[in-house]
């Protein structure tokens, strides 16, 4: 199916072909078009379009165009509130994402959008809607240079795959706050929004704090690696050829647990301050050392979570730690967290954000 659309930079038309990578004008993705958000196309075949700029009072500007490289964050926590679905990880979980992005990574606060039950603006509460919202945003208009980070911390489900794209036969799904309503966010929607119109030079680090979130961006790659630090990469590309990689950038995603595994929130693990097990471990190998490269931090949270019930997590001399202070762990962890990506990468690589 042909899309017309118009390029964001020259204003041409031009055709969006579907599926695949979007077409390409003055070297950037095409993807500014429709007025609303339809919910009547099947998830694989979304368009590979943004909506006009969400209806948020105060949007995070973009930085003046003499910038060399522009940083921005989507942080999406749900704590589902008074329900017996409730997290008291999550907000904390928010909190020490924006002080690591801001104090270890440089990432300007004016540019992260936070979206949590606690705000005072409804549009910047994590419901489905919203949070969509927050995505078109994260990549609209982005350009060679650009960081992106998005990172999830709440509920997620697994539900039967019909149109034949998974390799295990499910579709992972982010339970926003409205999910009871049927509101969920599935990876196909997740891909198609975030990570196919990404274009060249363009990053995207995403970071998944939920159960059954191990291919939750459903990148083709998954990383699996031993405790000897050897590893391999996984096809998960779709026998169907639905295309699930970009169109030129790099999209890598950290998930707290493999898809068929549970992630653990806070209140299994301390008594005192709450986080989300897969944030911890990944905080934590920045702050002691072991954020260097990409295999350095994914043996790191694996070694941490997997030997959670002998460490102790108070190290007296990191404000962000303190920050996620929560004694020694709980036995019983069965997560482990996992790196895909949009290609394969060598471990070694330096990591940056």
């Amino acid at each position: 199916m042909l899309m017309p659309v118009q390029c964001s930079k020259c204003h041409k038309n031009v055709q969006l072909l579907q599926p695949g990578p979007p077409s390409m004008c003055c070297h950037v993705a095409t993807y500014t078009a429709p007025s609303s958000y339809s919910h009547h196309y099947p998830p694989h075949q979304l368009p590979l379009t943004a909506l006009p700029p969400p209806p948020y009072s105060h949007l995070p500007p973009r930085p003046p165009l003499f910038a060399r490289v522009c940083k921005r964050a989507v942080i999406c926590a749900v704590s589902y509130k008074n329900s017996k679905h409730e997290l008291k990880g999550c907000i904390n979980d928010a909190n020490c994402m924006r002080y690591l992005l801001v104090n270890r990574f440089h990432f300007p606060e004016s540019s992260i959008l936070i979206l949590t039950e606690e705000e005072a603006d409804p549009n910047r509460h994590p419901s489905k809607q919203n949070m969509i919202k927050a995505l078109y945003w994260l990549v609209q208009d982005c350009q060679p240079g650009d960081s992106l980070v998005f990172h999830y911390s709440g509920h997620g489900k697994r539900k039967k795959n019909s149109t034949g794209d998974e390799v295990d036969g499910y579709d992972e799904y982010l339970c926003p706050l409205d999910f009871k309503t049927g509101e969920l966010i599935s990876d196909d929607e997740i891909n198609a929004i975030i990570v196919r119109p990404l274009p060249h030079g363009v990053k995207l680090h995403a970071f998944i704090d939920a159960c059954h979130s191990g291919t939750a961006l459903d990148l083709p790659f998954l990383c699996r690696m031993d405790r000897s630090r050897r590893y391999l990469w996984e096809d998960h590309r779709p026998s169907s050829g639905v295309w699930k990689g970009t169109n030129g950038g790099k999209a890598i995603c950290f998930s707290g647990c493999d898809d068929h595994q549970t992630s653990a929130d806070a209140s299994a693990l301390s008594n005192t301050t709450p986080t989300g097990a897969m944030t911890f471990s990944f905080i934590q190998a920045i702050e002691h050392g072991h954020g260097t490269t990409y295999g350095d931090i994914l043996s790191s949270m694996q070694y941490t979570i997997r030997n959670a019930e002998n460490e102790d997590c108070d190290t007296g001399t990191s404000p962000l730690l303190n920050m996620t202070r929560r004694g020694s762990f709980a036995a019983g962890f069965t997560q482990e967290p996992q790196l895909t990506a949009s290609e394969k990468i060598k471990l070694k690589k330096p990591f940056s954000l």
